[in-house]
């Protein structure tokens, strides 16, 4: 093995691409369950068009009163009435997670941490509620107009590493 110039270069390189790599995309932002115990009722299914019918978010089995946590940190974008139903969006810079129905704790521009209490999980018409205690927190992901999987923030993911050789 000889010892050339642009050898040292490429190892660091590598090593840097191998810490970088390992690094989750939203390394600023720890993500969490905003339900714990989490239970999925309904999956993501995104419409092919924003005006045709689907699900953008996933359903999360709770009981009444539940807590519903922050799923990130961020501020507060909007706490209230939807149609009659409490809703919370957190701005998470680019993103906003979605929270209903969901009695409020928050207030307008307050500053949360991923964690935080947003409020109380209220009876909703979904198809996972009952008549006395099990209901579902709606929860959303959007970045601009684009609705995405809120799974995707706290699923675990793979990375393959490059295999570097050594000449």
């Amino acid at each position: 093995m000889t010892n050339s110039p642009g050898k040292p270069w490429f190892a660091l390189a590598a090593a840097v691409f191998l810490v970088l790599a390992s690094t989750p995309v939203q390394a600023a932002n720890a993500w969490v369950w905003p339900m714990d115990p989490h239970q999925l009722s309904m999956g993501f299914d995104r419409p092919a068009q924003n005006w045709l019918p689907g699900h953008r978010g996933v359903d999360l089995v709770g009981a009444i009163g539940d807590q519903v946590l922050a799923a990130g940190s961020g501020t507060i974008f909007f706490a209230g009435l939807i149609a009659g139903k409490g809703v919370v969006v957190v701005k998470h810079g680019a993103l906003r997670t979605t929270y209903e129905p969901v009695t409020a704790s928050v207030t307008l521009g307050a500053r949360v941490r991923a964690g935080d209490v947003l409020g109380t999980l209220q009876p909703g018409n979904s198809h996972c509620a009952s008549a006395t205690t099990v209901t579902c927190l709606h929860w959303g992901l959007i970045r601009g107009t684009t609705y995405l999987n809120p799974l995707a923030l706290v699923q675990k993911r793979v990375r393959l590493m490059p295999q570097f050789q050594n000449n």
